[in-house]
């Protein structure tokens, strides 16, 4: 199955989250990390994370990128208990059974969001207060077809 992995371009979220996912983690939307956030709130990093932020797990920092792969159902598993910790123990999750559901319901949400891109399909987040709601849209930059680069030079033998 697919699932999102962060990734980076430059070291530009290492500036602008207050933590930085680690490049290459499992990745989803995070979202629920701002519920209850009034626009007040809103500023400096707190609002970059809030408007286009993806959670890195484990690291539970920021990436401004995230790219289709695919993920093996252990790997799937243990992005889940991790989750489920992070809603008991940052969250206050009333129960680690709670937390566990609200976890497989927040990876379900990413494998159908990927299940029909292509590996490699770059995500990008954004992410609104709208009267009290947050609201979610995802851009995707499809994977290229073909090759980026023509080749412009050739090694050829000297007959000399």
């Amino acid at each position: 199955m697919k699932f999102l992995r962060t990734i980076r371009f430059d070291q530009s979220d290492e500036h602008v989250f207050d933590v930085a996912a680690v490049d290459n983690e499992w990745a989803l939307p995070g979202g629920f990390e701002f519920a209850g956030i009034t626009a007040d709130r809103l500023t400096g990093k707190v609002r970059q994370a809030f408007a286009n932020g993806f959670l890195g797990v484990p690291s539970f920092g920021r990436s401004t990128f995230a790219a289709t792969a695919e993920i093996s159902e252990a790997e799937h598993d243990r992005v889940v208990d991790m989750l489920a910790r992070h809603f008991v123990d940052r969250l206050g999750a009333p129960s680690t059974d709670d937390a566990r559901e609200a976890a497989l319901g927040e990876t379900r949400f990413v494998i159908d969001l990927c299940a029909e891109n292509p590996i490699n399909t770059v995500f990008t987040l954004r992410r609104v207060l709208d009267d009290g709601e947050i609201r979610e849209e995802f851009r995707i930059i499809a994977p290229p077809s073909k090759p980026l680069h023509a080749r412009v030079w050739d090694v050829i033998e000297d007959d000399a």
